[in-house]
Parts: structure tokens; sequence; C-alpha cells
């Protein structure tokens, strides 16, 4: 098989952008529901006055549910992919999760304007939140399994991607509060741009295969055992004088073809040199072949353990604790300080975190200080449960300030974006490439467990405060 000289380029970065536009794709449905919290809590408001005072007839803790409900999901359906990835095609599983979350925007879009009561709205909103999040478990794993395939700073571009989705969805819900609308017509307005971006998403993704660079990545290990095969069947054929290939000793080089250096396969003079080149087709077939889940866990344990951490501490106070801090300057500030010290705040540092990595990679891979700084990551929990929240109960608030709370937010989703991207690119590189693909799969479960265990200790956790 001769080696490939004209390899393509990405042209204009086009690919790049395409799995930028692919990672934004992937968590507008959790952002966007995540930054209308204040729209779902105003359609559930069930305090009402009597004597003069507030009283609250039912508690739906609707920031902790929406974070369980969007996570379980998640975590389940990540390990159905396993499933979906051998018996449904990559086309079918991206390509018909962005149809059904785009279906399912459309009915939270219409929903605005239909009145229902209470109890069936939650039920259908936590219902919605649930498939939503399912089809958009199977589609985060599908790219994470599809970039893996690409160079390295592909995943870097394509988590960067992920991070901004947070800030496109807290600027989209500014712009609502801003409008001065009445509040129908602004949530109306809130979620027909998710369903913009989905659309943008999905016609991104069928782009992608008629693009000569993604063809050559994507493609290239299926035709690379092809060519294997051919060559190696080809050389057998000529087998003459005890030679296989040219080599005086009747060795094979399947150099060419592995790009690495596999041992020397003696062949024996004709006619059994035909059989000795079938033997020699098993064994580089043999070496092709993708080690076990089992054996890649092995070598990526430790940024499984990493991306598993910092979700867990990240979903346990975010945003279930965060979002019921006030503002110390009550006034026209009240309607934005969420939307903006809560939400804006925690998306662009998340995304600045996990765009830096890009250039610089701190931490090594092999480095025992980076678990150190991600187990570290635990000291935010507290300090944010510390923070202005209220209702509370137990723990008094040392931090009044909004400018203590916004800095804490950003130092707190600095690291998280930082050290989830720096996890999940590095879990790549300690394997072989062949092996890329199911490291992939398997940092993608391990974050989904993380952001599951995060939300389950959300209750706890804004119960304690």
């Amino acid at each position: 098989m001769k080696e490939r000289t004209d390899t393509p380029t990405d042209r204009g970065c086009l690919v790049g952008i395409i799995f930028f536009i692919l990672g934004l794709g992937t968590l507008l449905p959790w952002n966007f529901f995540m930054t209308a919290s204040l729209y779902f809590q105003g359609r559930l408001n069930t305090t009402e006055w009597v004597n003069g005072t507030a009283v609250v007839r039912k508690e739906y803790y609707f920031n902790n549910w929406m974070t369980l409900l969007s996570q379980l999901p998640l975590l389940l359906f990540t390990l159905l992919n396993s499933i979906l990835y051998q018996r449904v095609s990559e086309a079918v599983r991206i390509a018909g999760s962005l149809v059904c979350i785009l279906l399912l925007f459309i009915l939270t879009a219409v929903l605005v304007k239909v009145p229902m009561e209470e109890d069936q709205f939650f039920d259908v909103t936590m219902a919605t939140i649930w498939f939503i999040n399912s089809f958009g478990a199977v589609l985060q794993g599908s790219l994470f399994g599809l970039v893996g395939l690409l160079p390295q700073r592909y995943s870097a571009i394509f988590m960067s991607g992920q991070g901004l989705a947070g800030t496109f969805a807290a600027v989209a819900m500014l712009l609502a509060i801003a409008s001065e609308a009445d509040s129908e017509s602004a949530a109306l307005g809130y979620f027909v741009t998710p369903c913009v971006g989905t659309l943008v998403t999905l016609f991104s993704y069928l782009l992608l295969p008629r693009l000569d660079f993604a063809q050559f990545h994507l493609n290239r290990s299926s035709k690379y055992e092809e060519g294997a095969t051919d060559e190696l069947l080809d050389d057998g054929s000529k087998v003459e004088n005890g030679k296989l290939n040219g080599h005086a000793n009747g060795s094979v080089s399947a150099a060419a073809a592995s790009g690495g250096n596999p041992p020397e396969a003696e062949v024996e003079p004709s006619p059994g040199g035909t059989r000795q080149a079938f033997l020699s087709l098993e064994q580089v077939q043999k070496e092709q072949a993708k080690s076990s889940v089992i054996q890649v866990f092995k070598k990526i344990w430790v940024m499984a353990f990493c991306v598993t951490m910092v979700f867990t501490v990240t979903l346990s106070v975010f945003p279930a604790v965060t979002v019921d801090v006030k503002t110390s300057f009550p006034g026209k500030w009240e309607r934005f300080f969420i939307s903006v010290c809560c939400f804006l705040m925690f998306n662009i540092h998340d995304w600045m975190g996990r765009t830096i990595t890009t250039w610089i990679r701190w931490p090594g891979k092999e480095s025992r200080l980076f678990p150190a700084l991600v187990v570290s990551r635990v000291v935010f929990v507290p300090l944010l449960m510390l923070c202005n929240v209220q209702t509370r109960s137990f723990l008094p608030v040392y931090f009044h300030h909004d400018a203590i709370f916004a800095a804490i937010m950003a130092l707190f989703s600095l690291s998280s974006g930082y050290f989830v991207c720096l996890s999940m690119s590095y879990a790549p590189q300690m394997v072989e490439p062949k092996d890329a693909e199911t490291a992939g799969a398997l940092m993608t479960f391990f974050l989904a467990l993380g952001l599951s265990i995060g939300a389950g200790l959300s209750f706890p956790l804004r119960t304690l405060v």
C-alpha cells in the first residue's frame, strides 16, 4: 500500500468551525432550560398572601429536579449509546437526535402561550427535560467519539463550543429581560432562539462529510484496514525464492501500513510463502484490533476520576444553590443579578477555561499535581453556600456583597472549564490511536456520572443552607 502524500488541509478552518458549532449545539438544551429557571419559577409561583403574609402553598424544588432529570438520562443514555454505537449508524444517532431536540424545543416554545395548571406544567416540563437530555446524551456521546478521530486540537475546539453554549443562553436571557416585552413574548423569543441554533447545528453536521479534511480523518481507519489487507494478499502472491516483498530474509514490512514497527515474520520457501503471508495478515489484524474497555480504562482511569470529580463539585452547587443568591443592591439591578452574576459569569469563565487549554496545558497528563488540583476545587462548595443564599435555615451568611459572589463564581467556573477540557483531551493521548474512540466514549460516561452525582448532591446541600 502506498503512503498517501496529498493529505488534505482544513481550508478556512471550516471543519474546526463545524465542530465548534456541534459543541455549541450539544449543550444548548441543558443551558437554555437552566438559564430560564426564573421563567419556570414564575410559571410555578405557588406563593399566596394570607392576611398580608406570603405563604408558600407548595415547593417544587424546580432547580434541583431540573438538574437531576437533566443528568440522569445523560448517564443512562451514555451507557445506551455504547449499544447503539454497534447497531445504529452514526448519521442516524447524530442527525436523529438533533431533529428530536428541535421538536422538543418547538413544543417548549408553544407551551409558553398555553395556560396550564401548575402541577400539570411541572410534569410536562420535567418530561420534556428528561427526553431532551436523553437525545442530548446520545448526541454528545456520538460526537465525542467522532471528534476523537481527528487531531487533538479539534477536541479542544469542540469543548470550547460547548463552553460557549451557556454564554449564548445567558445572553439570550438578558436580551429577553431587557426587551421590556411582556413575559410571554420574551419567553417565546427566548425559546425560539435554540430552535434556530439546533437547525444550524444539524445543517453543519450534514455539511461535514462533504469536506475532504473530515473525510480523510473520519474514514482513514476503514480505508487503512482495506489497504493493509490488499497489500498483504498481493505480497503473498509474489513470494519467490523464499523472498517476500523484496526482503532478502523474506520478512513482511508492515511498518508503512501500521505506522509502527511490528515484528517481522519469517517466510518459508515457496509454496509455504503464501500461507505465511496469510499468517502475517492475521498478525497485523490482531495488532489493529481495538483493546477491551477494561484495558483502555486502566490507562485513563486518572483522567476519568478527574472529569467525574470536576462535574460532581460543579453540579452540586450550580445552579441549585447559586441561583438562590440574592443581591445586596435591590432595585432594577435585581432583575438582572442572577442572569449576570450567576449564569453569564459562570458560562463566560467556563468557556475561557476551556479555551485557555488551546495554548496552556499545565499540569501535564502524567503529573500527580493534576488530580490534586482537581480535588482542591471542593473548597468552592462551602464558599458558595456561605454567600447570600435565600432562603436559608442553618448556615450563616459570610459573603454578603455581590462582588465577592461574582469573584468566587469566576474562579469556580474558570477552573471547571479548564480541568474538564484538559481531562477530556488528555485521555485519548494516553492510549493508542486505535483506542482513541473507546477512550472518548469512556470519558463521556464518566463525565455523565459526575454530572449525575453532583445533581444528586444538590438536594442535601441546598437543604443544608
